[in-house]
C-alpha cells in the first residue's frame, strides 16, 4: 500500500461556492477510489488551519491524478504525507499550491504522535 496523504483546500468565505463544487468533484472520485475521504467544509478555524478549509484523504499513488485538479482550482492548497511527525507533515514535508497559509503550529501533535493517522480515510476533525 502506498503512503497516506492529505490535501487541505483553503477558501475565503466569498469563494465557498467554488470550494463546494470542488468538494462535490472529489466526493464523486471516492467511487473509483482515487479519493478515500472528503471532509466537511469548515468555515472557521479548526486545528492548525486558521481559515476555512476542507480536506481530502488519498494514497500517494493518486497524487499524479489529483495534483492537476488542485493546481487548477484557484484556491490555496497544502498537500502533505501523513507520517508519525505531524509538525513535519504540515511544514517541511508539505507542498503548497498558491500562497502558503500561516498555520497554528502549536496545535499539532509532537513527533512520534499523529492523531491524523488513526482518522485517515474515516474522519477529519
Amino acid at each position: 500500500m502506498s503512503a497516506p496523504y492529505h490535501a487541505h483546500i483553503y477558501y475565503p468565505l466569498e469563494e465557498r461556492p467554488a470550494a463546494e463544487a470542488l468538494r462535490r468533484r472529489f466526493q464523486a472520485m471516492t467511487v473509483s477510489g482515487e479519493v478515500l475521504y472528503v471532509g466537511e467544509l469548515r468555515d472557521r478555524k479548526v486545528g492548525p488551519h486558521p481559515i476555512p478549509q476542507f480536506e481530502i484523504h488519498f494514497l500517494e499513488e493518486s497524487l499524479p491524478e489529483l495534483r492537476p485538479i488542485l493546481e487548477a482550482c484557484g484556491l490555496r492548497v497544502l498537500i502533505h504525507p501523513l507520517t508519525d511527525d505531524d509538525l513535519a507533515d504540515h511544514t517541511s514535508l508539505g507542498a503548497w499550491i498558491g500562497e502558503p497559509v500561516d498555520l497554528d503550529l502549536t496545535t499539532l501533535d509532537p513527533p512520534g504522535v499523529n492523531q491524523g493517522v488513526a482518522r485517515f480515510g474515516r474522519t477529519d476533525f
